[in-house]
């Protein structure tokens, strides 16, 4: 277990303790001192996001790791897309080769012109899965933003992962929650995985809590108590398992069937959960999350893998016909959640 995936554990886990959380806790201070300084100054208009001419929507979350911003945020897309508009998705590009310091096309809507390996996971999903739908990365969204708006006409620009990058002004705020993990620890990076604090709450237009799960009640009592005791109107996002395909066949994996389960995910656990349920789990083979995949990751499990979606992306280019992906499907009340 390397550094990384201690500290991700240690946030997530309520009782935390001992040197290295202590020490954790300690940075956490600095970066708390940080994160509200900056959210003084643009709560007060000392420093005034930019604007681009177009409706600029963020999709973000208090916490690090994997909630399931980006189904939401191709949802998001695709009502937009039946509306008429021209939209792009706008993302940091975290994970991926190209210099996020520039503004990099990864899909104009109809050709993509980077590999997963390249564009980074989520902008090469997105690419991948939105038909009519740009998708740009850079580190400075607005930078990326104003490009989208006056190179190619886009009307409507989704931020994923967007919440903390301040300096573009936003015309609707949306956070998600995980229902499960919640604000873990409840500390500040890099003891938590907090990334601001909870005064974070007044700037959000409407909350979204992701139930990954197939009984949904927990998740939708927690978002009537979220909406009463914070003001924000708060509703439900249902992540459920759908089917398991082959990534190049396409064939679907009939039930019952002995799988090895492969991720490098930020929150894997769920994903095992729902193979668990139809599926007989021989093996968990657990990366980093974004991990890069290479040929001998893989090259001496035997059978069926089961991965999923983002992870499929850059397995696909190892070119095995043992590869299977799960499809999940999310279900957004986008209606409700845009108007």
């Amino acid at each position: 277990m390397n550094l990384k995936t201690k500290i991700t554990k240690l946030h997530y886990n309520k009782d935390a303790k001992g040197l290295l959380f202590n020490i954790l806790k300690f940075c956490s201070y600095f970066y708390a001192i940080g994160s509200r300084m900056k959210n003084f100054l643009y709560d007060k208009n000392i420093i005034k996001p930019k604007k681009v001419d177009a409706f600029v929507i963020s999709v973000g979350n208090f916490t690090t790791g994997g909630v399931g911003k980006t189904p939401v945020v191709s949802e998001i897309a695709k009502y937009y897309i039946n509306k008429g508009e021209k939209v792009a998705v706008v993302s940091r590009g975290y994970g991926g080769k190209l210099n996020n310091k520039n503004v990099h096309v990864i899909s104009d809507g109809i050709n993509l012109y980077y590999n997963a390996k390249m564009a980074g996971d989520e902008p090469y999903w997105l690419g991948v899965n939105l038909d009519g739908c740009a998708v740009l990365t850079c580190s400075n969204r607005y930078k990326a933003s104003k490009y989208a708006v006056e190179k190619m006409g886009i009307t409507t620009v989704i931020l994923d992962d967007g919440f903390q990058h301040r300096k573009l002004h936003r015309d609707l705020d949306i956070v998600l929650v995980d229902s499960e993990k919640m604000f873990g620890n409840e500390n500040l990076l890099p003891a938590g995985p907090l990334r601001e604090g909870m005064e974070g709450f007044n700037r959000i237009d409407k909350l979204l809590v992701v139930s990954k799960n197939t009984d949904h009640t927990r998740a939708d009592k927690l978002a009537r108590i979220f909406e009463k005791k914070q003001g924000v109107k708060t509703l439900l996002c249902k992540t459920e398992p759908d089917y398991i395909y082959n990534i190049i066949s396409g064939e679907h994996l009939e039930c019952g069937a002995e799988i090895t389960a492969v991720s490098a995910i930020g929150q894997p656990e769920q994903f095992y959960k729902f193979l668990e349920k139809d599926y007989n789990i021989k093996a968990k083979i657990t990366f980093d999350d974004h991990h890069k995949y290479a040929e001998d990751d893989i090259k001496n499990i035997e059978g069926i893998i089961v991965t999923t979606e983002k992870d499929a992306v850059k397995l696909a280019l190892l070119n095995k016909n043992n590869i299977n992906a799960l499809k999940l499907k999310t279900i957004v009340p986008t209606e409700e959640l845009l108007k």
